[in-house]
């Protein structure tokens, strides 16, 4: 069973504190299940949008661990806003969380592409 995603948020935002970055949640969604979309910032201006993985990359045995695919990367504000945009006409239960820290590869599992 996977943990609830404001429980998820939670813990992410003390691990981002504790590593001297800040966070904080943009939009808050749905407690129980809402999918999670981190908005993270570098000091170079840049910012990543990192989504919910593909249910292709998890267990069939229910693996708990939430994963993350990198939507986009490396992108300029406005594009980020428009994929979320988007996310949000969706899905609008869904949380986004903002990140700011220089490296955030050890508080995320994130997944790649291995077909490709």
């Amino acid at each position: 069973m996977r943990v609830k995603t404001h429980i998820f948020v939670a813990s992410l935002l003390r691990r981002v504190f504790a590593s001297g970055g800040y966070a904080a949640v943009l939009r808050k969604g749905a407690e129980e299940a809402g999918a999670l979309f981190i908005r993270h910032r570098t000091r170079l201006g840049t910012e990543t949008l990192y989504a919910p993985a593909p249910q292709s990359f998890f267990e069939e045995d229910g693996d708990s661990i939430r994963k993350f695919e990198v939507r986009l990367r490396d992108a300029e504000a406005e594009n980020i806003d428009g994929a979320l945009s988007s996310e949000i006409r969706f899905d609008p239960d869904c949380w986004i969380v903002e990140i700011e820290l220089d490296d955030c590869s050890d508080l995320l599992e994130i997944v790649t592409d291995t077909t490709a």
